[in-house]
């Protein structure tokens, strides 16, 4: 049951030497790349990293968190603010048959088209959308007996750039345009010591309400 995946699921920062396969590693990629997304805007890339000198990189990238170096595999999931291009957008728009005036409709509305409200809403929307096919990738790694961590804590554009010299060799090393911005980094592995899930809430009643906020 899907929901009990979602309750056994744990941040694993310490891995064993296991390597994952090849198979295993596309089935999870897999999982992001189906992931829903505004109007089927699939505004993000995901890159797989096993080299250990990238890893290295990125672990500098991170503030240094061992566990990044220490993965089996790295997906680096980056938010592609090209994607809301009226090139890009608009070839996944007509994909689906909507016209010429329908897109031109589309492109006038700020809702629905965040370029219309300036450079930080197009990241905001964007990260919106890589997040849905982390939590796909995450879970589906977990289906397959894989851990996995999410690291949050990276030099970008959504949080602060200390060195921008770094920021710059982490693009240049995994290719990335000017519009890409990693997002995170989700760490895979086999954990070293299996421990007891124990998940830490707040009150459920304090989070989830019917109607409205009581």
């Amino acid at each position: 049951m899907l929901l009990d995946l979602i309750k056994n699921r744990k941040s694993v920062r310490e891995y064993t030497e296991q390597k994952i396969s090849k198979e295993d590693l596309t089935k999870i990629l897999e999982a992001g790349y189906y992931a829903p997304s505004w109007m089927n805007s699939q505004p993000w890339k995901f890159i797989a990293v096993e080299n250990q000198q990238t890893k290295d990189l990125l672990c500098e990238l991170s503030g240094h968190q061992p566990h990044v170096k220490n993965a089996a595999a790295l997906i680096v999931c980056v938010a592609d603010k090209n994607g809301w291009s009226k090139k890009e957008f608009g070839e996944v728009l007509a994909s689906r048959g909507i016209g010429e005036e329908g897109r031109e409709k589309i492109f006038a509305i700020p809702m629905f088209y965040p370029p219309l409200l300036g450079e930080d809403k197009v990241l905001m929307r964007s990260v919106e959308q890589v997040t849905y096919a982390v939590s796909y990738m995450m879970l589906t790694a977990k289906e397959l007996g894989i851990d996995s961590c999410i690291i949050g804590a990276i030099q970008n554009e959504a949080t602060v750039i200390k060195n921008p010299e770094l920021v710059q060799k982490v693009n240049e090393t995994l290719n990335l345009s000017k519009e890409d911005v990693i997002i995170t980094i989700i760490t895979l592995g086999y954990a070293k010591e299996e421990t007891p899930t124990v998940k830490q809430r707040k009150d459920f009643n304090k989070i989830v309400h019917f109607e409205s906020v009581k």
